[in-house]
């Protein structure tokens, strides 16, 4: 009989609780333990979670002994000193959300982590699982004969209601370019097979939140850009982003191109946002355009409903825990998305908010 899995949980806000969610619905494993200081939020972990204990700290979660894992769920700002202190005090196996930082100085500290943590450690990028996006990344190369120009649109709603008002301010996400895009440079990377060598951005804060004002201020986060990116391989790849076009019938629009072929990747946003006079909500969908023969073939990609339904990202967090379970359980030798690969994300996020502000390309480095 397999052994069940004991998660710990560090954060049970929105996010946090699609972890749960998602969690309950593998097979062969529970949440032994949250560490949630909200009182709101902890509670609304525990209505998920129902056998999990809420603990008053990160250490008093690394004091249950059952523990085989943890995830990490906080506000971004808190992800590095987390991480530290679980490496200091019991390492574990972790899956942390992204942004993986947000200080550019945090990346040396994660890297000497690196290097002397004995777990793996699983970045937390679902965008990756989307199913039309999975197969997009799985069919890119092949179709297009080899992919030159990648393109990734999100038209969206705005940053949502956190506690405390944290993902308001440069200060605590890393900014917009980080803590909403290191999904879709990580994308870039992958699909590319390539690390980005400069990048160039525009964009600024048009419509959002201006009207806010928390303890005094007022938000200071982007809600709509461009970016782009040339590769050392030669490819180039451009990120649209719009957060106040939740209007749009799909919310990520990804297109590969080759010389050979285009494969775009159509996502629609959270079911529970889509109007209910429009009926269902839309259909995921991959397209497939060939130059010879012409004429574009397109197929539906349905995701399970009862995946919708534990979170908003298309069913994604659920095979990413998949594949976590599967990495503690021995049957995959690595994480998906390395260390390595969260801090490229948000080393691009950081530079594009540096092109922006200072009008300038920004050239980066291994």
């Amino acid at each position: 009989m397999t052994r069940t899995i004991s998660y710990g949980l560090i954060g049970c806000g929105m996010m946090g609780q699609e972890h749960l969610r998602n969690i309950a619905l593998l097979q062969g494993a529970r949440v032994a333990a949250i560490y949630e200081p909200d009182p709101d939020m902890a509670q609304a972990g525990q209505k998920i979670a129902h056998q999990a204990a809420l603990v008053p700290s990160v250490q008093d979660l690394l004091a249950v002994e059952s523990l085989d894992c943890i995830v990490i769920a906080s506000p971004n700002h808190l992800h590095v000193d987390q991480i530290s202190e679980i490496a200091r005090t019991r390492p574990l196996p972790l899956l942390v959300e992204k942004p993986l930082f947000t200080a550019p100085e945090d990346a040396a500290r994660l890297a000497t982590i690196r290097q002397g943590y004995p777990y793996p450690i699983w970045v937390a990028m679902e965008y990756r699982y989307m199913p039309p996006i999975s197969a997009l990344i799985t069919e890119a190369e092949a179709i297009s004969g080899g992919v030159r120009m990648l393109t990734i649109r999100e038209h969206r709603f705005p940053f949502l209601e956190k506690v405390g008002n944290w993902n308001r301010f440069n200060r605590n996400t890393g900014g917009t370019f980080v803590e909403k895009c290191c999904h879709f440079f990580d994308l870039m990377r992958l699909i590319l097979k390539s690390d980005p060598v400069r990048i160039a951005a525009s964009g600024g804060q048009a419509v959002n939140h201006l009207d806010e004002r928390h303890d005094g201020e007022t938000p200071d986060i982007l809600d709509h850009g461009y970016v782009i990116v040339d590769f050392a391989s030669g490819a180039c790849a451009m990120l649209e982003l719009c957060m106040f076009a939740e209007g749009s019938r799909y919310q990520e629009e990804i297109s590969a191109v080759g010389p050979d072929a285009k494969i775009e990747a159509l996502v629609p946003g959270p079911g529970r946002f889509w109007p209910e006079n429009l009926g269902a909500p839309p259909v995921p969908r991959v397209i497939i355009s060939p130059r010879n023969p012409k004429g574009p073939v397109s197929r539906d990609i349905p995701v399970d409903p009862r995946l919708l339904e534990a979170g908003d990202h298309n069913g994604a967090t659920y095979y990413q825990h998949q594949g976590f379970l599967e990495l503690l359980r021995g049957g995959r030798a690595r994480p998906d998305v390395s260390l390595e690969d969260g801090i490229w994300a948000v080393r691009m996020g950081i530079a594009a908010h540096e092109a922006l502000t200072s009008g300038q390309s920004i050239h980066l480095s291994g």
